[in-house]
């Protein structure tokens, strides 16, 4: 179990095979239960039913994936919880990967200006990382979550025993993001991944679930420092020290179609900017090659198309962290020590790609 120490409303993460049990005991008052699922897990729905004793539950199927996160399905919900009679004193249950639980959080968020929700991830990057934090919204055709609110779960439950039928690409892209908290945060994580590999891509070893558990101890202690991104200015970087990786990462994503998973995006991603880091903020060259070593280890990519450089800094632009005209990256001094790199030198941003792609 990670404890978040939330500022404004503490919570805790279980993590274990079957802590899908645990479901009944966080239910509190609650009368009805709304579980907003994607349509392929509808199955699994039934099973977290029977988790609700004595409650009046209701299934919300939604599409899979980003086609979730729209004004048209949010509105369904919403209609769905008024016909359901839906109060304040009841409660949402998101289940599912990271867009249903951003989806179920939003709901609850927005309904009758706040009700309590449950986040059930079934991703190894939803448990990771789209669970933990209160970042909640939806997609416009403008964007992708342009609309949302900051509504911390009461508890979020990941139980391992639903991540055994993963194809093994998907929990290595989660595991992406894990070993993005070793970086920036807990070495621990990356000594764990470089001694017991085997361990690290199974889903039912000790390895594998401490691995989850320190991942969302760093972000829960992050996110209860910088709960809605207000950085302080003593140096630490709160929050967007999260955002390692994924400046690049986000524009592979795009520049690509989204063919390729997140975590591999942001592997190629972490890969770049640890060159970036070496050149421009002196990180040691043994760690800078780790990157590539363990993330490729994991049967991540860590290399990129030498042809797509120029739309793919096009792309960055329009990163969140950017500041009018202005890039900023987040990149690493040091083990555990991320920093934002304001403005940096378009050369070696361009000549850190060539490494990457094989040029250099």
């Amino acid at each position: 179990m990670v404890p978040v120490n939330s500022r404004i409303a503490p919570y805790q993460v279980h993590i274990a095979p079957g802590a899908l049990e645990r479901l009944g005991e966080s239910l509190g008052d609650a009368a009805r239960v709304a579980v907003i699922v994607p349509e392929p897990l509808r199955a699994l729905a039934e099973q977290v039913g029977k988790h609700c004793p004595g409650r009046r539950v209701t299934t919300i199927t939604v599409p899979d994936a980003e086609a979730a996160k729209t004004p048209a399905v949010l509105e369904r919900c919403w209609d769905e919880l008024a016909a359901a009679g839906f109060t304040r004193s009841d409660l949402v249950v998101g289940l599912g990967g990271g867009t249903a639980t951003d989806l179920a959080g939003f709901v609850a968020a927005s309904w009758l200006r706040g009700v309590d929700f449950i986040s059930i991830p079934t991703t190894v990057l939803g448990m990771v990382d789209a669970a933990v934090g209160g970042k909640t919204g939806i997609n416009l055709a403008t964007g992708k979550n342009l609309v949302g609110a900051f509504h911390e779960p009461r508890v979020v439950i990941c139980d391992l025993d639903l991540l055994r039928e993963l194809p093994g690409t998907e929990v290595a892209s989660g595991l992406a993001e894990v070993v993005k908290c070793g970086f920036i945060s807990d070495a621990g994580i990356l000594q764990l991944v470089d001694s017991d590999l085997g361990g690290a891509l199974d889903v039912t070893s000790d390895t594998f679930a401490e691995l989850v558990g320190r991942a969302v101890a760093v972000k829960a202690g992050v996110v209860a420092e910088d709960l809605t991104e207000r950085t302080s200015s003593d140096g630490n970087i709160g929050r967007e020290a999260l955002n390692y990786g994924h400046t690049m990462g986000h524009a592979i994503e795009a520049h690509e179609g989204f063919r390729l998973r997140h975590g591999q995006a942001i592997s190629i991603g972490m890969v770049w900017i640890a060159e970036v880091s070496r050149r421009l903020l002196g990180l040691d060259a043994a760690l800078a090659a780790d990157h590539s070593r363990l993330l490729g280890a994991l049967g991540l990519p860590v290399t990129h198309d030498p042809e797509a450089w120029h739309g793919l800094r096009r792309l960055m632009n329009l990163d969140k962290k950017s500041r009018g005209d202005d890039l900023r990256l987040v990149g690493l001094a040091a083990q555990g020590r991320p920093v934002i790199l304001e403005s940096p030198d378009e050369s070696e941003l361009a000549e850190s790609y060539a490494v990457v792609s094989g040029r250099g």
